[in-house]
C-alpha cells in the first residue's frame, strides 16, 4: 500500500516543486518513522503554493495505511496473549513449586540450569543432526523386517504342522498297507502251498519305516533265512507276495506270462484256485504251457500247429 502513496505524493509534488526539491521531500518521507513527524518537520516546504490541499488525499490514506498495520500488530499481540496464557497455565505447577523455593535452592537450580545448558550446548556440537532420521528410516526397515520374519515363522509353523500331519497319515496308511498286504501274503501262500505260513514283519530293533522282513513258517518251524527254502517255494513267495500288494487295491486286468513255469502240476492247480477265491473282481490273461492252469479257465485259448500254419481255438469252461 505504501507505493501508491509515494506514487501519488509524486504526482502532486511534480506540480509545485522542483524535481530536486521533490526527491529531497520523498526520501524524508520514507526515512520517517512517523507520518505527523514528518509533516511538522516539513510544513514550510509543503505550505509551499498550498500544497497542503493537494496532498489532503494522500495524507487520508497514509492515515488508513498506518490504522491497518496497527490493526494487525494488535490481533498479533492479541495472539501472543493467548499463547502466553496457554503457556503460563501449563507451567503453574512448576511456577508454585518454584515459589516455594529458598534465595539458596532457587541459585541452585539456576546454576544447574546453566551447567545442564552448556552440556546441552557440548553435546549438541558433537551429535548427528542427521541421527534421529537415519535411526527412524532404520527402525522402520527393521520393523518391515520383523512382520517379514512373523509372517514366514507363521507359515513355517503352518507348513511344520501340516508336515506332521502328512507324516502321520503316511504311517498310518503303510501301518493299514504292511497289515493288510501281510495277512494276504499269508492267505495266499497257505493256499499255493498248504500246510506253510508266511508273514511280514520288521527286522529287529526296527520299524516298518525303516525295513519289511519276509519270515516263511513250513510244519510250524519259522525259517531264518529264504535261502533255506526250495526254488519252487521261493518263486510261490515271491508270487504270493506280488499277488497281495496287487490285492490291497486290485486292478481290472493283469497278465501273467508262465509264472508256473517253474513250479510242479500241484502247485500250479493251487495258482488257478487261489486266483478264483481272492481275485474274485479281477480278470487274469494267463499264458501258460500246463494243464492244470488250463483246468482253472473260464475261456481257454488254444494255439497249435496245422499243416505248418499256427491256428486258435477258443473253448469255453461249462463249469
Amino acid at each position: 500500500m505504501i507505493y501508491p502513496l509515494i506514487a501519488k505524493l509524486d504526482t502532486q509534488l511534480r506540480i509545485v516543486i522542483s524535481p530536486t526539491e521533490k526527491q529531497s521531500l520523498i526520501l524524508r518521507f520514507l526515512a520517517s518513522g512517523n507520518l505527523f513527524t514528518f509533516f511538522t518537520k516539513h510544513r514550510k516546504c509543503l505550505l509551499k503554493s498550498f500544497l497542503i490541499k493537494g496532498l489532503l488525499p494522500i495524507v487520508i490514506d497514509i492515515n488508513i495505511y498506518h490504522y491497518y498495520n496497527l490493526t494487525k500488530k494488535l490481533d498479533t499481540f492479541d495472539f501472543q496473549e493467548a499463547d502466553f496464557a496457554r503457556k503460563l497455565k501449563d507451567e503453574k505447577q512448576y511456577l508454585e513449586e518454584g515459589a516455594k523455593l529458598s534465595n539458596q535452592e532457587g541459585q541452585d537450580l539456576e546454576r544447574r540450569i546453566r551447567e545442564m545448558q552448556e552440556i546441552k550446548n557440548k553435546i549438541g556440537r558433537k551429535v548427528n543432526a542427521k541421527a534421529q532420521t537415519m535411526f527412524e528410516h532404520e527402525e522402520k526397515q527393521y520393523n518391515d523386517i520383523r512382520k517379514k520374519q512373523n509372517i514366514v515363522e507363521n507359515d513355517k509353523r503352518k507348513m511344520l504342522a501340516v508336515m506332521l500331519e502328512l507324516d502321520e497319515k503316511k504311517k498310518q496308511s503303510l501301518k493299514l498297507a504292511f497289515d493288510q498286504v501281510s495277512k494276504d501274503f499269508g492267505s495266499i501262500f497257505s493256499t499255493l502251498l498248504p500246510g506253510a505260513s508266511s508273514k511280514l514283519t520288521a527286522p529287529f530293533g526296527m520299524t516298518i519305516l525303516e525295513g519289511v522282513e519276509i519270515k516263511v513258517s513250513l510244519g510250524g518251524v519259522w525259517k531264518d533265512n529264504l535261502t533255506e527254502l526250495s526254488g519252487g517255494q521261493r518263486s510261490l513267495a515271491a508270487l504270493s507276495l506280488i499277488l497281495a500288494m496287487l490285492l490291497f487295491k486290485p486292478a481290472p486286468l493283469y497278465i501273467l506270462d508262465e509264472v508256473d513255469a517253474a513250479l510242479d502240476l500241484s502247485h500250479t492247480q493251487n495258482i488257478g484256485s487261489m486266483l478264483k477265491s481272492h481275485f474274485k473282481k479281477s480278470q487274469f490273461i494267463i499264458v501258460s504251457l500246463k494243464d492244470g492252469m488250463f483246468n482253472n479257465a473260464n475261456v481257454l485259448f488254444r494255439t497249435k500247429f496245422v499243416d505248418g500254419v499256427s491256428t486258435v481255438s477258443r473253448t469255453t469252461n461249462k463249469s
